[in-house]
């Protein structure tokens, strides 16, 4: 199934294909999805994985920015003068957690039906 669709602010063409079980070769090399089991709703549950990895990895970015944030100024001695500072063993575990929290993160991916 190829669907072509004029796109009116930049006058270029934007071909949209998907080859269904076994497509010709062409259509499989060109599509940008192809359907193993020949069922179109397919597409509709790739596009919400696709949605959903994309809120997870903005999930895991702004755990990984806050920590950075708060951890890193105070391993540098920012706060030194008020008597906080990290020392490099809390920062390595501290870097430890925040990876391990990020991978449980990921690994808790659904999508909704």
């Amino acid at each position: 199934m190829i669907i072509a669709k004029k796109n009116t602010v930049s006058n270029r063409y934007c071909i949209y294909c998907t080859a269904v079980g076994s497509g010709s070769d062409i259509a499989e090399e060109t599509s940008g999805i192809v359907l193993v089991n020949s069922n179109p709703k397919d597409i509709v549950s790739l596009i919400l994985f696709g949605k959903a990895t994309y809120r997870k990895m903005i999930q895991n970015l702004n755990w990984a920015t806050g920590y950075n944030v708060i951890a890193l100024p105070l391993a540098a001695g920012v706060l030194y003068k008020l008597g906080i500072l990290l020392s490099p063993a809390a920062g390595a575990v501290l870097m430890t957690v925040s990876t391990i929290v990020v991978a449980i993160n990921a690994s808790l991916l659904k999508v909704k039906n």
